[in-house]
């Protein structure tokens, strides 16, 4: 069957002929329709994200869309190693797998998993959202940040704030829901005071960080300073677009009740993953959630799979 090969750690998938999955107990074989690249998948596929098997060559693709073997429509996720989403054909686990809405069309479906989970699975299951209360969104104008304005209004949210680097696309964010915006600067800008602001008043509940690095230390110290008693602040750690590490005063937690936790693959059981992800799926007609997506073949994985398409998803048909 035709796939996207990775051969090594690191290396740009090739597309070529890779060995056929054959059915076992428990698991389905399903004939991929479209696979979107995500940060996950690209991590896993070169290797270094935590959950990564280690062995290859693989088949590149975490999730995607296809048909099981009656013809049902199906998203799935977690395919069984070394298939991969990004393939004719794949092997996956049947709790891994769910029926889609009809009204959801296979590139919507293949592109809003991964990012509408991330923030679906961190309000539920991490910061335990109540309708209500306030979010503030770090790092909004990128694929996931942007749902995450949009899913966190659709669960109720009262108030959204969103961050990010770039100003144009923070100004549009408005349209998709964000109650606020905050462009992030160099230190001495007016970010500290726009933050005090928005922790003042209303307060903020829930951070969504999706940046990590020095936007996240400010942010965390402004919400120690101007934390709300009986009320803390949940700040939820989802990626590391900026930088992977961060430098925080030890003051920032003694002096307040902010909470600092993660989400991710092993600190969200999977079977909640997937439930977030089904969620979602059910929500997009609804919510009216909107996601730039671009198409392409397959075949034209080498080519692509390092080119920059700015906050459209790329996704891979076949």
């Amino acid at each position: 069957m035709k796939a996207a090969i990775v051969a090594g750690p690191n290396q740009v998938p090739v597309y070529g002929e890779f060995q056929e999955p054959a059915p076992r107990a428990g698991q389905e074989v399903i004939t991929v329709k479209a696979s979107a690249l995500s940060n996950l998948a690209k991590s896993r596929a070169s290797g270094e994200h935590y959950s990564s098997s280690g062995r290859f060559p693989l088949v590149a693709g975490v999730d995607g869309v296809g048909l099981s073997p009656k013809g049902q429509r199906l998203y799935f996720v977690l395919p069984t190693p070394p298939f991969g989403a990004m393939a004719e054909k794949v092997l996956v686990p049947q709790e891994n797998c769910f029926p889609l809405p009809d009204e959801v069309d296979d590139v919507t479906a293949a592109a809003i998993a991964n990012p509408g989970m991330s923030s679906m699975a961190a309000l539920k299951y991490r910061a335990a959202f109540k309708r209500g209360e306030t979010v503030l969104v770090n790092g909004a104008t990128g694929t996931a940040g942007r749902l995450a304005v949009q899913i966190a209004k659709y669960m109720g949210a009262k108030k959204v704030v969103a961050t990010g680097r770039n100003a144009e696309a923070l100004k549009a964010l408005s349209v998709l829901g964000a109650d606020g915006v905050i462009p992030i600067g160099d230190a001495g800008d007016g970010f500290e005071g726009a933050l005090k602001v928005q922790f003042g008043g209303d307060g903020i509940d829930v951070v969504l960080d999706y940046l990590w690095g020095s936007s996240a230390e400010r942010i965390i110290i402004a919400g120690a300073k101007a934390g709300k008693e009986g009320a803390p602040i949940r700040f939820v750690q989802i990626g590391s677009m900026s930088a992977p590490n961060i430098t925080l005063p030890s003051a920032a937690l003694r002096s307040s009740a902010i909470t600092l936790m993660g989400s991710g693959l092993s600190s969200v059981p999977l079977k909640d993953l997937i439930s977030s992800i089904r969620e979602v799926m059910g929500a997009v007609v609804p919510g009216k959630f909107r996601i730039e997506t671009t198409a392409v073949p397959l075949a034209d994985v080498e080519k692509t799979w390092n080119r920059n398409f700015g906050s459209s998803r790329l996704v891979y048909t076949l």
